[in-house]
């Protein structure tokens, strides 16, 4: 597990250095001067160049670049041009916001998609697999804004429970867990079925029925432990894209989270913001990654790491 471990982690800083170079690279092609924007509309030449200068935008790329990556070797994401906090700052103050979110939606999708996936599976082909068929298609295909705004509609016009616009608490992540969780339900759900259906089919669970052995039993001890793998991958997977902040959700119910800075920052030109958001989510998503294929020997004790 150790000589896995070290050689994952050495793969996981390769992949962090070619994903520097991309971000870099990518940033520096979005459409307009972020110099243009802090001076407003009329800046002089003597301006521009000045602040060229003081930001260090005009020296070549590969100098650029080599700051960009010396920084981050010391822990620095950089400092917004916009605001003048560090990046750090600005992602502490942002993240737990979107990590409850992230936790919270995986959480119930999770519950929402297993369940479903199995009863789906025993009762393949029966009224009931198509019914969990059907939602499941709903929730993988209904866009996530209609969602958000069918919630709002019921939970917060007819029946005003929940709030809809920022954040104070818990209840204020109720909403948008549940936009975000049902589409991710439909996808999980239709992994867990396919993995079910592969399985049921197996000589161990017949075997495990013949010996006398609670149906119930059989599908959770035998059946779902072994077509839990790929499902637990589907769900690391999900819980990663939702650490870089959901976009769309969070703008809908005024949640500041890494998706909407995301969006602050691309909208406003601050390139060190986007560059060190960006670089932490890839972090995140890496890490996400790791520790899901660390889970696999847990889950199924078959799998040896050598």
């Amino acid at each position: 597990m150790q000589r896995y471990l070290y050689r994952r982690l050495l793969s996981l800083l390769g992949t962090l250095f070619g994903v520097t170079i991309l971000i870099f690279l990518l940033v520096h092609l979005i459409p307009g001067d972020p110099v243009q924007y802090l001076l407003g509309d009329y800046p002089t030449e003597e301006a521009i160049a000045a602040l060229n200068e003081q930001l260090g935008l005009d020296k070549p790329l590969i100098i650029q670049y080599a700051g960009f990556l010396g920084k981050l070797l010391q822990g620095d994401l950089g400092t917004s041009y916009i605001t003048g906090y560090t990046v750090w700052q600005e992602i502490v103050d942002r993240f737990p916001i979107t990590f409850q979110l992230a936790l919270y939606s995986v959480i119930l999708a999770t519950i929402i998609g297993i369940l479903v996936g199995v009863v789906s599976a025993v009762k393949q082909n029966t009224w009931v697999d198509r019914v969990a068929v059907f939602l499941s298609l709903i929730g993988i295909s209904a866009p996530g804004f209609w969602i958000a705004l069918f919630l709002i509609w019921i939970f917060a016009y007819k029946l005003p429970i929940f709030p809809i616009s920022g954040y104070d608490g818990f209840f204020s992540l109720v909403l948008p867990t549940i936009t975000l969780a049902l589409g991710e339900a439909g996808m999980i759900a239709r992994m867990t079925r396919s993995s079910m259906l592969d399985v049921i089919k197996q000589d161990y669970m017949r075997t495990a029925q013949a010996k006398g052995a609670p149906q119930h039993w059989v599908i959770i001890r035998h059946g779902l432990q072994n077509a839990i793998i790929p499902v637990i991958t589907l769900i690391g997977l999900e819980f990663g894209a939702l650490l870089a902040g959901a976009v769309v959700t969070e703008t809908i119910f005024s949640l500041q989270g890494l998706g909407s800075l995301a969006i602050e920052a691309i909208g406003k030109r601050d390139l060190p913001t986007i560059q060190g958001l960006v670089f932490f989510i890839a972090f995140l998503f890496a890490l996400t990654n790791l520790i899901v294929d660390l889970m696999y020997s847990w889950f199924d004790p078959r799998i040896k790491y050598e």
